[in-house]
């Protein structure tokens, strides 16, 4: 089903306008027809909407309307009228339409959890599961201040990550960028005032100008050499079996990061969907799609495997041996008092505090390193071109 944007007039000859969901564009006017409207003008969706949006949510739109309609709904308005209100005050035009079209599709009889898995683009599998299981037990404003909770938890990660980033990716694009400007533009000056005065020069020297030479010749096939492995390498890891191979080399790279990163992820998403009634295999899924280790990943399908015989998931995730002992040991801690979701909360915000200190401490390490690899790349360079200087001394004049 397709969303589609009307302009059309009543049999009173007010002009209303909105939008409508439909197979093709000829449906959506029958539609409109049977409603007891008259279309005047009916636009088909445009391409890349769903896309566009996608990338806006990831930056806080889905948070934002979580916010809003819990705020709303906790006032003690009925839904329809809050996500009218939602729709009229959102400042995305994109995401606009979608409120609108999930206030129609409620007004036309369907629950409020499968007008949001019909943007599944926008509003994740978990998303909606858990607003299913807020209708079913009638809670959905407790469900959403806990969707909040963990949009908002989950944005500070990311956050926190991308603030610690930020100085190293700058030491590397300026360090890179000053190696480039120095091979491409210093040291072709200085070759020709050495070629002029003729002479030996020192290896090093000659080692390095015949470096800078070949990276002004074939500099368009270097260029062409790092696109091609760049799509070689996303085509590979596109693939299943690429993706868990690349999964498998960064877990031995950086495994701890890793492993507290997806465990933080993991507990939190499944402590959230149990406290909110969903159940526990059904939980298991919806917590397994956000995990973007493959290896980790593929591990939950074990876990599942084992809660549907009973075992419940402290024993299958220990046979795993991907999950951390002190979060293994709490989450049994949690099975045996029947307080599961409590401590997969408590378990998601430890390792979310000893992830910060890893990547800060992976950081205060990397820093260190590549200041010294700039500063050897550097050294060699000048040293290189005051070998040569001092050479000419003992050149003929």
């Amino acid at each position: 089903m397709a969303v589609f944007s009307y302009r059309a007039t009543t049999m009173q000859g007010s002009v209303v306008e909105g939008v409508i969901e439909a197979t093709d564009e000829k449906a959506a006017v029958e539609r409109l027809k049977n409603s007891g409207y008259i279309p005047l003008n009916v636009t088909a969706p445009r391409e890349g909407i769903g896309k566009r949006l996608s990338l806006r949510s990831s930056k806080g739109s889905v948070l934002t309307f979580t916010t809003e309609l819990s705020v709303l709904l906790g006032a003690g308005l009925p839904l329809d009228r809050s996500l009218n209100i939602l729709a009229e005050i959102s400042e995305s035009d994109e995401m606009k339409t979608v409120v609108q079209s999930i206030l129609k599709s409620i007004r036309e009889g369907s629950s409020f959890s499968d007008a949001l898995s019909r943007h599944p683009k926008i509003f994740p599998k978990l998303y909606s599961n858990m607003i299913r299981a807020g209708e079913a037990g009638g809670v959905l404003d407790v469900v959403l201040d806990k969707l909040n909770e963990f949009l908002e938890s989950s944005k500070a990660l990311k956050e926190h990550v991308f603030s610690v980033m930020i100085y190293p990716t700058i030491l590397i694009l300026t360090g890179g960028a000053s190696i480039v400007v120095l091979l491409t533009f210093v040291l072709p000056k200085f070759s020709v005032i050495f070629a002029e005065l003729g002479g030996s020069l020192p290896l090093s020297t000659k080692i390095l100008l015949g470096f800078s030479n070949g990276l002004r010749t074939f500099w368009w096939i270097v260029a062409a050499g790092i696109a091609a492995g760049w799509i070689i390498f996303r085509n590979f890891i596109s693939t299943d079996s690429g993706r868990y191979k690349w999964d498998s080399f960064k877990l031995r790279l950086m495994g701890d990061i890793i492993r507290k990163l997806e465990t933080a992820r993991f507990c939190r998403t499944l402590g959230t969907l149990l406290k909110s009634g969903v159940p526990l295999l059904q939980a298991l899924h919806n917590s397994k799609d956000v995990i973007n280790n493959r290896v980790m990943a593929s591990a939950i399908d074990t876990v599942s495997s084992g809660a549907k015989e009973g075992k419940g998931i402290a024993a299958p995730l220990a046979t795993t041996k991907m999950f951390p002992q002190l979060a293994l040991s709490m989450i049994k801690v949690g099975e045996e008092t029947g307080q599961l979701d409590t401590m997969l909360m408590k378990v998601a915000t430890t390792y979310e505090k000893s992830l910060n200190v890893a990547i800060k401490r992976f950081v205060n390490l990397l820093e260190p390193v590549m200041i010294l690899g700039m500063g050897l790349i550097m050294g060699f360079i000048v040293i290189a071109m005051l070998l040569a200087i001092f050479s000419i001394v003992d050149l003929p004049f």
